[in-house]
């Protein structure tokens, strides 16, 4: 084996020989010659490292070769059900086909144990055949090479979410092998409509991406706007799934997601069944869910795995949070700076007394203390995780006492913004919380400068933003607006499941109905025929 320095030799000679030579035809075919096809192909693979040849005589009479990448499959089942029995003797009495199709037809049938292949005369199809991970199989005197499936990666198994907590429901998350991710969609959507749309995208990575929709459900408009997005998207490789996200959303520039990522397969199939589109990709444990809005956001699979009562209550409590983070210390600042007549009298002569020795204005002393406190939570999350947590403790109870001490900070700016920071965590989704912290720093500014009317400008242009912002054709701030009973039963606060009888009708699905109309109880169905009544 060669040294580093070796290669690095061998590989200077061949890029300056490269040069001057002429590149293989693209669109070749195979002449039926080993000694002519296998170096052809050889040298449109190049030298792989990982990259196996193995010459054999195919049933211990005519020439052949196999030609793989031992990283990209299992070397022992190679072995075991594809080398073994084509290097043996055909099996009994039998006679070995001379002709083209009744050699591959005999080895398909007879010899190897593989559930997918293909033949090809393309020479030129072959290296990408061999980079995903097939076995090619070349034959002299035969113009055709046979290419088997025998693609395995180790990865790792399936186990709970990371990034989205489970309170009451499964507690199975997405990996990074497509057809594993694939196999949980099936498992809870065993549906002859469920439809899987796979085309690999990248021009370097050829990542294999998965479009899933229920076909009697989602308007068929919504999935070829999805399909023509996506075929638009030209770069050289697809890493993960936030590379499709930032290709085909409505607005990039907004802080507002227009697409959302989960890593949960009930939360997939709880959007597919309202009539949305789901988007994998190879490699990523994360799915895309389209038309996202805003509402979606700030809901889990809990409240919908819980009671009515509570889940509603927990709704309420998470959107009460959601506000505050946003604009408790724009408030803050307005009511000190400009409107302290606003306050208590008592309240107010504590504050100013807690400011006394503050030598900073109120909202140079918020944005410094919020610019920390985001400093330490990227640091926090960027540390390994038996640091991570420690140094949170450590920075919220020994920095703030110390700007306290210090005279930097006053008492109440730390707990103003210690409940702010709670508060967006309260937001289930990690984008939607990012673009309420970016908008929080503008709205403080606006309150520094012309305080509660400052906050009230800011409210309303996030507002107008909102409204004019839409996700695949869908408003953005649907249901809200326009508003609509039918949809409002599952927005600040859930209804009953059997009362949500339809979907909503923003996604003009083709099925409507989610719930018969007919049901075993009498109170309940008297409760759907009302609920008929309101939606006409």
């Amino acid at each position: 084996m060669q040294d580093w320095k070796d290669k690095y030799a061998s590989y200077i000679d061949k890029q300056q020989s490269s040069s001057t030579e002429q590149k293989p035809a693209s669109g070749s075919r195979l002449t039926g010659e080993l000694k002519t096809d296998l170096p052809e192909l050889q040298a449109r693979l190049g030298e792989n490292g990982d990259l196996v040849v193995r010459d054999f005589l195919l049933f211990g009479a005519y020439p052949a070769a196999m030609l793989f990448f031992s990283s990209l499959v299992n070397m022992e089942q190679v072995r075991e059900h594809v080398l073994k029995p084509l290097m043996a003797p055909p099996p009994g009495q039998s006679e070995v086909p001379e002709d083209t199709g009744g050699m591959i037809h005999y080895i398909w049938s007879t010899a190897v144990q593989v559930t997918q292949g293909t033949t090809t005369a393309d020479l030129s199809a072959l290296p990408q055949a061999a980079v995903k991970g097939d076995l090619i199989l070349l034959i002299d005197g035969i113009p055709e090479a046979l290419r088997m499936e025998m693609r395995q990666i180790e990865m790792r198994g399936v186990e709970q979410p990371q990034t989205e907590q489970v309170i009451r429901g499964p507690r199975e998350g997405y990996v990074e092998k497509l057809e594993n991710n694939l196999s949980l969609l099936r498992y809870r959507l065993q549906s002859t409509d469920f439809r899987i749309e796979i085309s690999p995208l990248g021009e370097r990575t050829q990542s294999r991406v998965a479009l899933c929709y229920i076909d009697s459900v989602t308007d068929s408009s919504l999935v070829a706007e999805v399909m023509r997005r996506i075929s638009l998207i030209h770069t050289d490789g697809i890493l993960d799934a936030g590379y499709i996200e930032q290709f085909i959303e409505d607005q990039p520039l907004s802080p507002f997601p227009q697409v959302q990522s989960t890593e949960r397969p009930d939360k997939t199939v709880a959007a597919l069944l309202e009539g949305r589109v789901a988007i994998l990709v190879d490699g990523s444990p994360f799915a895309l869910i389209v038309p996202a809005l805003f509402n979606q956001f700030f809901e889990t699979v809990d409240d919908y795995t819980e009671r009515f009562i509570m889940g509603s209550l927990i709704r309420i409590i998470r959107l009460i949070a959601l506000a505050c983070s946003l604009f408790f210390p724009a408030l803050y600042v307005s009511v000190i700076s400009y409107n302290p007549e606003l306050l208590p009298t008592d309240f107010a002569v504590a504050i100013s007394g807690g400011r006394a020795g503050v030598p900073f204005p109120a909202v140079l002393e918020v944005l410094i203390m919020e610019v920390s406190m985001e400093v330490l939570r990227e640091a926090t999350i960027r540390l390994p995780q038996m640091i991570g947590g420690a140094l949170s403790i450590v920075g919220v109870l020994v920095i703030g006492q110390a700007a306290v001490g210090a005279g930097l900070a006053s008492p109440i700016t730390v707990v103003i913004v210690a409940l702010t920071t709670i508060g967006s965590f309260a937001t289930p989704a990690y984008n939607a919380a990012i673009a309420l912290r970016m908008l929080r720093f503008p709205l403080i500014l606006l309150a520094g400068m012309f305080g509660l009317y400052g906050v009230m400008i800011g409210t309303i242009l996030i507002l107008n933003h909102l409204l004019y912002l839409e996700s695949f054709g869908v408003p953005y701030m649907s249901p809200y607006i326009p508003g609509k009973w039918r949809d409002l039963k599952d927005t600040l606060v859930r209804v009953p499941l059997w009362w949500m009888r339809r979907r909503p009708s923003f996604l003009h699905v083709r099925d409507t109905d989610r719930l018969p109309r007919s049901v075993p109880t009498a109170e309940i169905d008297q409760i759907l025929r009302q609920g008929d009544e309101t939606d006409e």
